[in-house]
């Protein structure tokens, strides 16, 4: 039976876009297509920021076919945060969702979101990411391994990350930031909002495949919780080493190649926390990142077939 207007929830949703245009046609189908009951997608808003491929092009031959869809281009690459404030100032909808273009959501995903908002006391919902790497391969598994981690941090706290969706109750975050889904989480609970992570919402994403790449996210993202915490007074679920350690030593796969690989890329995670405690120390600006390129191939299949993994939590 369909619901009547009045009992659907409307929202929007914010895609932000450098050079994606490995991905941005896909996402846009997948988002598009979501299966929707209770959530009322009105409006698909993509903040284009400096790119210099074909992003622009592909979105556009999109909105032609679908009303919904809308571009929005930043001539400069200004950092994500901007491009989130740039989002906040175009929505119309009471309930925002913001999402990087290089994530495919599962077909309900953005109903699971959106359905808590029912209870007024909810102000912010958060996704259950999914990698598509390959567990076989040592970076694969570190995909898999933190993104497992983070679902366990979530069962027992709360850590936004990569699709979020909250209530418009705030105009702006700070352009300097950067972790956006951190410091818009930072904004609803100090404001005494609860907020709750959707296990049931998957969206697929790619964690880095070299060393370098799992470096330079690693650093910036510990940077900007740190500058967070200062900031704002605001301790995100994985700011601590030593509970996420913790965490890790709870769920450890004991078979060798799982337990050599465990304890190798908590070596790689340490050592960028300590180049991310440097870069804050040093007030390195991370809001306008380098490109992490090994994260934008997704691959073809949609939806992406669950990856099988050796960490025993990610089964």
């Amino acid at each position: 039976m369909e619901r009547n207007a009045e009992a659907r929830i409307a929202c929007s949703i914010g895609i932000m876009a450098h050079n994606e245009e490995a991905n941005i046609g896909r996402l846009l189908e997948a988002i598009t297509s979501q299966r929707t009951t209770v959530a009322d997608l009105r409006e698909i808003i993509v903040i284009a920021s400096g790119c210099t491929d074909r992003t622009e092009d592909i979105v556009r031959d999109s909105a032609e076919r679908e009303g919904r869809i809308r571009l929005v281009v930043q001539p400069r690459r200004e950092g994500k945060a901007s491009a989130v404030n740039r989002f906040l100032l175009e929505a119309q909808a009471p309930i925002l969702m913001v999402c990087s273009a290089d994530l495919l959501p599962a077909p309900d995903t953005i109903e699971y979101l959106v359905a808590p908002f029912a209870d007024p006391e909810i102000a912010m919902t958060s996704c259950r990411p999914m990698p598509v790497n390959d567990a076989d391969s040592f970076m694969g598994f570190a995909a898999h391994l933190l993104w497992t981690l983070h679902h366990f941090i979530n069962l027992i706290d709360f850590k936004a990350g990569e699709l979020i969706a909250f209530r418009k109750v705030f105009v702006r975050i700070p352009y300097s930031t950067a972790v956006d889904e951190a410091a818009i989480e930072s904004v609803i609970r100090g404001q005494g909002y609860s907020v709750r992570y959707i296990e049931q919402a998957v969206t697929y994403n790619k964690g880095p495949e070299t060393v370098r790449d799992f470096l330079r996210q690693r650093r910036r993202i510990y940077s900007g919780h740190l500058t967070l915490r200062d900031t704002s007074g605001y301790r995100v679920a994985t700011l601590s080493s030593r509970r996420m350690l913790a965490l890790a030593l709870r769920h450890l796969d004991w078979r060798p190649r799982a337990f050599v690989w465990t304890w190798a890329i908590a070596a790689l995670e340490m050592y960028g926390r300590a180049l991310g405690k440097l870069d804050y120390k040093r007030r390195r600006d991370h809001s306008v990142w380098e490109i992490a390129a090994s994260t934008k191939q997704l691959g073809t299949a949609y939806p992406p077939e669950r990856p099988r993994s050796e960490y025993a939590g990610a089964k």
